[in-house]
This record gives C-alpha cells, structure tokens and sequence, in this order.
C-alpha cells in the first residue's frame, strides 16, 4: 500500500481525507448527531489500533507517536472550537 502524507501540499494536516476513509465515521456523522453507541464504537475502535501499534513502536517511536496523538486531539478540539466560534460570528454578523 502507497504512503498517503499526512501533510497536504499547502502544509496543513490532511488528516481529514484519512477520515472520510473510515466507514464508520462517515455513518456516524451523516446525520449531524453523534449519538453515545456511536461514540461508543468510535472509542473501540481507537483502543483498537493503539494496541495494534503500540507494542511494535521502540522507545523512541511510542514516544513520538504519543507526541504526534496528543498534538493532533489537541488540534482538533482547537480546529472544532475556532469552527464553531467563526459560524456563530457569522450568524451574529447577519
């Protein structure tokens, strides 16, 4: 399988196009409403791959995955919090 970056070509994260792969997620968010079984599932399944990961990473490489895991949750309650934070300038503004 071909390495897809996880950085687009105007250096942002593009982890987004990585999401929309993900069935589940797609499913989940079709009807705007994540509900507690979904987040539920979505949980596991990151249990999941972190145990698939986790025991094959040396000490050098857990430590920078765990880096790169916090850095991207973090940027994601930043990202959806800014989102969320323009649409209601947006709607205030008209």
């Amino acid at each position: 399988m071909a390495r897809s970056s996880w950085i687009d070509d105007d250096n942002h994260p593009a982890i987004d196009a990585h999401m929309q792969q993900l069935e589940h997620f797609t499913k989940s968010i079709a009807d705007g409403v994540i509900d507690k079984q979904e987040l539920a599932t979505q949980s596991q399944k990151l249990i999941a791959a972190m145990r698939a990961v986790e025991p094959v990473l040396n000490d050098d490489q857990h430590a920078k995955v765990t880096a790169l895991l916090a850095e991207l949750a973090a940027y994601t309650v930043m990202e959806t919090l800014h989102s969320m934070t323009q649409a209601k300038l947006e709607r205030a503004i008209r």
